[in-house]
């Protein structure tokens, strides 16, 4: 694999990340303790001069459905050099639905505006959403384009995103949600890391650790 070289910018503000971790309640992470390594470490081609990050999450999780306001929070602000995305999981309620659902909204552009919606609608509202007519619905009620919805959720290309998303899961031998997998060689979680804001430290922490910060 060719070797990816960070720019000074995003080096500079993962040293910051760092720097503000150090100085954070609860001190430098600690591995086994925080954070661990996958099972297979597998890392995922990412923009240059960035640390892949990524969420494996499922609709129908309540810790994920709590999590996603701090983790939002977080993603507001940062540091440069971190290639935040998700990935739905196959384990958990309707996630034969659930999962081409996400990568539908993914690949329409609508999840920042979607994905609390969604949530709200399985946990809140308690919605049954566990039929692609039920989802199309829902979509249009939410002014998204329900026959291009439903188009590319069943196509060829969410398919295989799927597919991918399955192979990376059983990789890192991901098996709870949510769960935050950094530079596809550690994995961190709100129930590791034992709290939603010390996660995303982690996070951080990691993130320098990989490009040699730490």
């Amino acid at each position: 694999m060719q070797r990816r070289h960070f720019s000074a910018l995003a080096a500079a503000s993962l040293g910051l990340g760092m720097t503000r971790l150090a100085n954070a309640q609860g001190g430098t992470p600690v591995e086994g303790q925080e954070y661990k390594k996958v099972e297979t470490p597998a890392p995922v081609a990412a923009p240059a001069g960035t640390v892949d990050v990524v969420e494996f999450f499922s609709f129908a999780c309540p810790h994920c459905f709590e999590f996603e306001p701090s983790l939002e929070a977080w993603l507001r602000k940062k540091p440069a050099g971190i290639h935040f995305h998700r990935l739905p999981v196959r384990f958990l309620q309707n996630s034969i639905n659930f999962q081409p659902m996400y990568f539908t909204l993914e690949a329409m552009d609508l999840v920042d505006a979607m994905q609390q919606k969604v949530f709200n609608a399985v946990h809140l509202e308690h919605q049954r959403l566990d039929k692609p007519e039920d989802i199309a619905a829902f979509m249009a009620k939410n002014g998204v384009d329900a026959k291009r919805f439903m188009s590319i959720f069943t196509s060829f290309g969410v398919r295989t995103k799927v597919q991918q998303a399955n192979q990376l899961m059983d990789t890192y031998g991901v098996n709870s949600v949510p769960a935050i997998v950094v530079g596809g060689q550690y994995i961190t979680s709100p129930s590791l890391a034992k709290g939603e804001e010390r996660t995303t430290q982690v996070v951080e922490f990691l993130a320098a650790k990989l490009r040699g910060g730490h």
